[in-house]
């Protein structure tokens, strides 16, 4: 009898212990909401042939980052594809490319208002203080595995980046194959998320 009571009273103790560390865990794992107000996305393309590129914005609709015992783990962000424009276009309203952007020539935003980015793997480098994110960026419903390279402010509660991608992996393609072949494949993007 005395046997039978010790051994429950271990079971006990081990539960309540894997409860509490369960708990424990729990409270640690933490989330930061993303500020899209004060957010942004600059992204630059050009041309093969001559000196000249667009650039621009697009705005992000929400998104969360994730973190475990004070280490980033992940994050979910959505793109708002129809805010894409361009300083020619606020400023003259007629310049610029920004309605053949939008168009299915390249993004479809009509089709496809929304991009997202999903970071499934964060790697810390405390030698030179930046993360690798590597994750899933879906443009035009087709989703591409990407890796980037960020600065974290824990104090400014900033995210910066600064990376690539090749527009033809996402089937951003001008249908005139002619003038398509004089745009760079490249898309260059300068994004900083602020989180609240």
């Amino acid at each position: 009898m005395q046997k039978s009571i010790i051994t429950l009273g271990i079971i006990l103790s081990f539960s309540f212990l894997s409860q509490a560390q369960e708990s424990k865990e729990t409270v640690l794992e933490e989330s930061y909401l993303l500020n899209p107000f004060q957010s942004v996305i600059n992204w630059k393309g050009s041309y093969l042939f001559k000196f000249a590129e667009h650039n621009g914005t697009v705005e992000f609709k929400k998104g969360k980052l994730f973190s475990k015992d004070g280490a980033i783990t992940g994050g979910t962000f959505i793109i708002d594809m129809t805010t894409i424009t361009n300083e020619e276009h606020r400023l003259h309203k007629s310049n610029g490319p920004v309605e053949h952007l939008k168009n299915s020539d390249f993004f479809d935003v009509t089709l496809y208002p929304e991009a997202s980015l999903d970071l499934t793997k964060v790697t810390y480098y405390s030698n030179t203080n930046e993360h690798r994110f590597e994750g899933d960026l879906t443009i035009k419903d087709i989703t591409k595995s990407i890796m980037i390279k960020a600065m974290v402010d824990d104090i400014a509660k900033t995210i910066k980046t600064k990376f690539k991608i090749n527009r033809r992996d996402w089937n951003v393609n001008y249908t005139n194959k002619f003038k398509d072949d004089a745009i760079s494949d490249a898309m260059e993007f300068e994004i900083t998320l602020q989180f609240e």
